[in-house]
C-alpha cells in the first residue's frame, strides 16, 4: 500500500463513537489502526486492529509501531477511549480512580507522546480528543467528578499542545459530546437522558463523526473544543 495514503489511529474503536469514527475515516479514504481492549484482531479492508489496554505504554507503542511499519506515517490520532463512572464524589473507590486515570489520562499520554514523535518527523499531523460537555457545564443530579478531573485535563491540554506544536504543522483539537445514543445507554434511560439537552434529544454517533471530520478538514482550526451536545454547554 502506498505510503501516501493517509493513516488514522483511533482508540476505543470497538463500538459506539469509536466504531463510527473507524467507518467515517475509511469512507474518507484513510487506512485505520484501531484499538480497544475487546476489539477482535484483524487485518483487512483498510483496518488493522490492535487489542489491549490503551493505558499501558507497551500497547500504545505497539499501535504506533504498527502504523509506522505498515504505512510509514501517522496523519491523525483520535483519542476516543474513555471511561465514565457516575457516582457522588465521596463514593468513588480507589479502583474507580485508578481505572478512570488509567484510560482517560494515561491512555491519552502514552499514545499521544509516541504518535507526536512521528508527526514531528513529518511536520504535519492532527490530534483530536473526545471529551465531554460536562467539563464546561456540569449538571445537577449527574455526578461527574472523575470525568471533570480527567476529561477536563484533556480539554486543557488540547489548547496547550495546539500552541506548543502549531509552528510544526500539527493541529490539536477536541470534540465535547453531550449524551450520545450508544449501546451503553439502556432504552429505559433514554427519556431522562434526552431531557438533559436543550434540544430535547440525545445525540447520534454520526453527529460526532461529522464533527471530527469537520475538524479534520478545517486546516485553520487548532486549539478548539467543538461542542456537539444539543446545547448542553450553554446551560439548562
Amino acid at each position: 500500500m502506498s505510503n501516501k495514503q493517509k493513516v488514522a489511529i483511533i482508540t476505543g474503536a470497538s463500538q459506539g463513537i469509536g466504531a463510527g469514527l473507524v467507518q467515517g475515516y475509511r469512507e474518507n479514504g484513510y487506512v485505520v489502526v484501531a484499538n480497544s481492549r475487546s476489539i477482535k484482531q484483524g487485518d483487512g479492508d483498510g483496518v488493522i486492529t490492535v487489542a489491549g489496554n490503551i493505558g499501558e505504554r507497551e500497547v500504545a507503542r505497539k499501535i504506533v509501531d504498527t502504523a509506522i511499519s505498515r504505512f510509514g506515517r501517522i496523519d491523525t490520532l483520535i483519542n476516543n477511549a474513555g471511561v465514565f463512572i457516575g457516582k457522588p464524589f465521596t463514593e468513588y473507590t480507589i479502583d474507580d480512580f485508578k481505572n478512570v486515570i488509567d484510560v482517560n489520562l494515561a491512555g491519552f499520554f502514552h499514545i499521544t507522546q509516541l504518535a507526536l514523535e512521528q508527526m514531528l518527523l513529518q511536520n504535519h499531523g492532527h490530534i483530536v480528543q473526545v471529551t465531554t460537555a460536562l467539563v464546561g457545564q456540569p449538571i445537577a443530579g449527574v455526578p461527574s467528578g472523575l470525568a471533570g478531573l480527567t476529561k477536563g485535563g484533556l480539554d486543557a491540554v488540547t489548547r496547550s499542545l495546539a500552541t506548543e506544536y502549531a509552528k510544526r504543522g500539527i493541529r490539536v483539537n477536541a470534540v465535547a459530546p453531550g449524551i450520545i445514543k450508544t449501546p451503553m445507554h439502556a432504552a429505559p434511560t433514554h427519556q431522562f437522558l434526552e431531557s438533559l439537552h436543550p434540544l430535547g434529544r440525545m445525540g447520534e454517533v454520526s453527529e460526532i463523526v461529522d464533527a471530527v471530520l469537520y475538524l479534520e478538514r478545517a486546516g485553520f482550526v487548532t486549539g478548539e473544543t467543538l461542542h456537539v451536545d444539543g446545547g448542553q454547554h450553554a446551560g439548562r
